[in-house]
């Protein structure tokens, strides 16, 4: 039997993991579970908030006199196209909802992407899919990151996962640590144990990122059965 972690741990030991996404299934197997976290170290990445807009959530500025540099934080984190939901760490969330439009896949859209043009970070892009079939649904991870922070060459990892196991989920993070230059994440999604509602799900969530760095948190419990949808979103800035 595959061994679980737990994502408070993870969490907890890291105090700079950057951007994460995690998808997968509830503990009671009746909701896919997506969720997406923010981290900054920079008053402008720290000047932000999520905003939910129905299907789609959004980041904003905060404090929009203190905006520097909308580019890489100003963006749709979600987007929902037809039975499936795209979730991302930048604007390639409106890259992969476009090829969709157009009959491309997931895979498509990406190979047109690589990572931030951040030097000397160069930070990956991490995406994920769920796509939903009936009462049950699939999910394809991404994460685009250069080779071994070297600017001229993209490596591009893909993940797929046809059927979730009930109260498991795969993590997947920006960065392996803190530091300077910050090391981009290394290995395959992280397996994790998915617990409770998802109001605990979330406030573990919260509550297990580095208080000092952490900025907003959204999560996402979808109704296997109905297709209904439940969110949460907590924002440091008030």
């Amino acid at each position: 039997m595959r061994k679980l972690l737990k994502i408070e741990d993870l969490l907890k030991a890291n105090t700079y993991p950057g951007r994460g996404i995690i998808v997968g299934k509830s503990q009671d197997e009746k909701s896919a579970v997506i969720a997406y976290f923010i981290m900054g170290r920079s008053e402008n990445s720290r000047n932000r908030v999520f905003v939910d807009e129905g299907c789609d959530m959004r980041t904003k500025a905060f404090d929009p006199s203190k905006l520097s540099d909308p580019s890489l934080i100003i963006y749709y984190p979600v987007r929902v196209n037809g039975n499936k939901t795209i979730v991302t760490n930048g604007d390639q969330t409106d890259t992969i909802n476009d090829c969709l439009n157009i009959g491309k896949t997931f895979e498509d859209a990406l190979r047109t992407r690589e990572f931030e043009p951040d030097e000397p970070n160069f930070t990956p892009r991490i995406s994920a899919i769920a796509e939903f079939n009936g009462d049950d649904f699939g999910l394809k991870l991404s994460i685009l990151k250069s080779s071994g922070g070297d600017s001229r060459l993209c490596e591009r990892f893909f993940y797929e996962y046809d059927k979730p196991i009930a109260g498991e989920g795969r993590f997947i993070h920006t960065y392996e640590c803190d530091g300077n230059p910050i090391p981009s994440f290394d290995g395959d999604p992280e397996p994790i144990e998915i617990k409770g509602d998802i109001s605990e799900f979330s406030q573990n969530l919260w509550n297990s990122l580095n208080e000092q760095n952490k900025v907003s948190l959204f999560v996402r419990f979808i109704s296997l059965e109905s297709g209904k949808s439940e969110t949460v979103i907590i924002n440091k800035n008030k």
